[in-house]
């Protein structure tokens, strides 16, 4: 299988799937609230009628809360896929 491409240093892509489209939409305004992103885009997710949402956010941007929550949340470890991650 084919890499993802990485987006741009500052970005992160995101992919939300929730069982109808309105929980996928409350997710993503929560995200426009702490952080500049681009028009999310939307997909069926499944044969169980589920939605599958796709935004990129700038990280390089954030808003209250998220400004704050990054200033304290900076990791020590080295970045690594979680247990779940491929």
């Amino acid at each position: 299988m084919p890499a993802e491409p990485v987006p741009p240093a500052g970005r992160a892509d995101i992919r939300i799937t929730a069982a109808s489209p309105e929980t996928a939409r409350r997710v993503v305004e929560v995200l426009r609230r702490c952080f500049d992103s681009t028009e999310q885009r939307s997909y069926p997710a499944g044969h169980e009628g589920g939605t599958r949402l796709h935004l990129t956010v700038d990280t390089t941007r954030p808003a209250e809360p998220a400004r704050s929550w990054l200033a304290t949340s900076r990791s020590v470890a080295a970045d690594h896929p979680q247990d779940d991650e491929a």
